[in-house]
């Protein structure tokens, strides 16, 4: 089971913003100078440290558990599957060129899949998932 949740940390930046941070993701901080900037900005930032993740084929970490002053920034689910692909192809030493064969596609398809900025359908993640030994799984 993966979380979608992260917790955040807003620190006043001393000119009336805040600074964001993640710490299970250390390498996503952002600023923000008004509350309703927070969601948007907090996911986008989160998402861009997932595209570090990715080009660096390392695990990204699970969310830790909630603290009385986090503020939760949720992963879009499609975001969400990526990681559990990704982090299935790490733990598995998976190269993109080792699921492009074993699903029978090009090695670049294998990287749009995996990209967040390209819109993959949940179907092509679970497929590549299922090839994988895994079995993505839904739920309410």
């Amino acid at each position: 089971m993966f979380s979608r949740d992260y917790p955040a940390t807003l620190t006043p930046n001393g000119e009336g913003g805040y600074i964001v941070t993640f710490r299970d993701v250390p390498e996503a901080i952002t600023e923000i100078w008004d509350k309703n900037e927070l969601k948007e900005t907090a996911t986008d930032c989160l998402v861009t440290a997932v595209d570090f993740y990715i080009e660096d084929h390392r695990l990204f970490p699970a969310p830790s558990k909630t603290k009385k002053d986090d503020v939760i920034i949720q992963l879009p689910i499609s975001i969400s599957a990526k990681i559990l692909l990704l982090n299935t192809m790490v733990s598995g030493n998976i190269r993109p060129v080792d699921l492009a064969k074993k699903m029978g596609i090009k090695p670049q398809e294998v990287n749009r899949i995996i990209d967040t900025g390209h819109t993959t359908k949940i179907d092509t993640i679970a497929k590549a998932l299922s090839v994988l030994g895994k079995n993505l799984q839904l739920s309410i």
